[in-house]
């Protein structure tokens, strides 16, 4: 099975690039991870060479091991990158990606710790999603009616699916099912109007809120459109639950870096006294270190001790 996988970063989530990279590598995914980017490349990608990928002719190629590359796709857009999502998977599926099985997008701030081949057969249960940590939301929860109130009014018509609200950081889907990123991509435009965009334009999304809508509808926008998509489709789902991404026990297949710091940002030793012991998702992008080295050895092994310790700390010192 072919498969694509794709992410988007800015600034310091280079690192978590690196490590998704290597944890994709680790568990047997071969191919291509195309990367959108805004801003300036990190210093790890200086092998990598210029050429021309499809819309894009000034792509940066970096080959990581053998059967795996990133393709850095430098971005012009005035959208948030956290709402450019569907967009992106889109270009990608009618330019580099044309031949495609299967795409997956993952945030840079997770990391795979299951086999690829689960998530090839995955997507085969329908379009794969993870159940958020703010999960569930009833059928008449207000934040779910404030969605319908909005969007109809807009000439969207959305159905409960279920009580799953799923978390914006993963998506994989078959090619077939692209009309799903087509509605989720018309859903965020139609947003505009409340998260920053002017009117129906096609503007910057950001995430500066001029309103939240009925009860607060809309705090996490992409995620919030993502969650109506389900509501406005026929597509079959696969989900599941907050375990996926380490938000309850039980397999984490995807752990996920929710709020800040990241793992990469984080004090482990002094974040410990305070009673905040490292993560999974901590100890997963500790792990990811190679083949791409965005850290010098001598990095590696400072910030793998002080997270060994900051554990050990953390059984004895908890926050009340």
């Amino acid at each position: 099975m072919n498969t694509t996988v794709c992410t988007l970063f800015e600034g310091h989530y280079h690192y978590g690039v690196a490590a998704l990279t290597n944890s994709l590598y680790q568990n047997g995914y071969r191919g291509t991870v195309y990367a959108g980017y805004r801003g300036d490349l990190p210093r790890w990608t200086a092998a990598a060479e210029r050429r021309a990928v499809g819309q894009w002719p000034d792509a940066t190629i970096l080959h990581v091991a053998d059967g795996l590359e990133i393709v850095f796709l430098p971005l012009t857009t005035p959208y948030h990158l956290t709402n450019y999502k569907p967009d992106f998977m889109l270009e990608l599926l009618d330019g580099p990606a044309a031949e495609t099985d299967a795409i997956y997008y993952l945030d840079p701030d997770i990391c795979v710790a299951e086999q690829w081949q689960v998530f090839c057969e995955w997507v085969s249960c329908g379009i794969a999603l993870c159940e958020d940590v703010n999960s569930p939301l009833p059928e008449n929860h207000p934040r779910r009616i404030g969605w319908r109130r909005y969007f109809e009014s807009r000439g969207f018509s959305l159905n409960f699916k279920g009580s799953e609200y799923v978390n914006g950081g993963f998506i994989g889907l078959r090619a077939e099912a692209r009309g799903f990123l087509e509605q989720w991509r018309d859903l965020m435009t139609s947003m505009g109007d409340v998260i920053g965009g002017l009117g129906a334009a096609k503007v910057e999304l950001g995430q500066q809120f001029t309103e939240k809508g009925f009860f607060s509808c809309f705090d996490a926008s992409d995620q919030d459109g993502l969650n109506a998509a389900v509501e406005a489709t026929d597509f079959e789902f696969s989900v599941i639950g907050q375990e996926a991404m380490g938000f309850k026990p039980g397999a984490a297949i995807l752990p996920h870096a929710l709020g800040q710091p990241k793992p990469w940002k984080k004090r482990f030793l002094a974040d410990s006294l305070k009673g905040n012991a490292p993560r999974l998702i901590d100890k997963e992008f500790l792990k990811n270190m190679s083949p791409i080295g965005c850290y010098m050895s001598n990095e590696i092994f400072v910030r793998k001790l002080s997270c060994l310790m900051a554990s050990g700390i953390g059984r004895v010192v908890r926050r009340v």
